[in-house]
């Protein structure tokens, strides 16, 4: 597998709210490579979709969602930072942007906490270490730093640009079908559901596969697959998710099976909507969650691949 372009899409700011560079790549990507795919491809983006892309090969039954955007932090006064999402950075974690000023490279601090202080003041604070002032409002993102060795790659943002790159690896395979990058998945969620209401009135697609990455647990590992997840917070149609399971097994995909009370995904963006959806949540773990250093296992990636692959055809 080339990773030349995940490593690539890895350091485009995209934080939840301003994921305009990742939209911009991504429709200059599909038209500079549209006659590479196997199916000429229809873009959508603009005003109506937000900073949202949305392709659609031939006649689609299924949709993938990858979402752009990630977790990050948001200046505010006094060198103060608000999180973007639920980021897990330590103190010393380096940070990039530009404000009016000019190009930022700094460090996050992390104070230590006052155990006597009680409610709202307990929480964890979170300040910028730089030699001026940031403008407020300035998003702070982890600084690239890629690497990949024989077995892993590792990189800030794996969630979701690992999604992101799987979703465009089955642009060049498949015939018949629909890719969506959403947006707000890691802060509060929703973008999802535009795309979803879209799809369904124009194409009728009620089928969805959740393009993302999953935490590496006492029960999920690296080197045993990619993850298929039963349920977390949400739970999607029992019957579809065995589908995709036999369908894994029939074509002799390594898999393990993810079973969660909690966390989300676009796949919960789609069942709180109004529209019915059978989606199904498919992703390697991870170590280092929401930290600068997210790693992942290469022949979980390449299961990933080929199941999406399956599934794309077979569904």
């Amino acid at each position: 597998m080339d990773f030349e372009l995940l490593k690539t899409i890895t350091a485009i700011p995209s934080t939840a709210g301003d994921e305009g560079k990742m939209r911009d790549y991504l429709v200059d990507y599909f038209a500079k490579n549209k006659k590479k795919f196997k199916s000429v491809p229809k873009v959508y983006s603009g005003n109506e979709f937000q900073d949202m892309v949305i392709v659609v090969f031939g006649k689609p039954r299924v949709a993938v969602f990858a979402h752009t955007d990630t977790v990050a932090f948001t200046v505010a006064y006094n060198k103060e930072l608000m999180k973007i999402g639920n980021p897990k950075a330590k103190t010393g974690a380096n940070l990039v942007g530009e404000d009016s000023k000019g190009e930022i490279k700094c460090t996050l601090h992390i104070p230590k906490s006052d155990k006597k202080k009680k409610g709202k003041d307990a929480s964890e604070k979170f300040e910028y270490k730089f030699k001026r002032a940031i403008d407020p409002g300035t998003s702070l993102t982890y600084a690239p730093d890629f690497k990949e060795t024989k077995n892993f790659v590792k990189s800030a943002y794996m969630d979701n640009r690992l999604g992101v790159w799987n979703a465009i690896q089955q642009a060049h395979t498949m015939e018949n079908g629909a890719l969506v990058f959403s947006t707000y998945e890691e802060h509060g969620g929703g973008g999802a559901q535009v795309a979803g209401k879209f799809l369904q009135d124009k194409y009728k697609v009620r089928q969805a596969l959740i393009s993302d990455v999953t935490l590496l647990s006492d029960y999920i590992k690296h080197k045993e697959g990619v993850a298929i997840s039963m349920r977390d917070r949400g739970i999607p149609r029992q019957s579809y998710v065995r589908k995709v399971i036999a369908l894994a097994k029939e074509h002799n995909i390594k898999f393990q099976l993810e079973v969660e009370k909690a966390g989300g995904s676009d796949g919960n963006s789609l069942q709180d909507s109004s529209y019915s959806w059978d989606w199904c949540f498919i992703g390697p773990p991870e170590d280092n969650y929401h930290q600068p250093g997210e790693k992942v296992f290469k022949d979980d990636i390449a299961e990933m691949v080929k199941l999406y692959e399956v599934l794309m055809e077979k569904l």
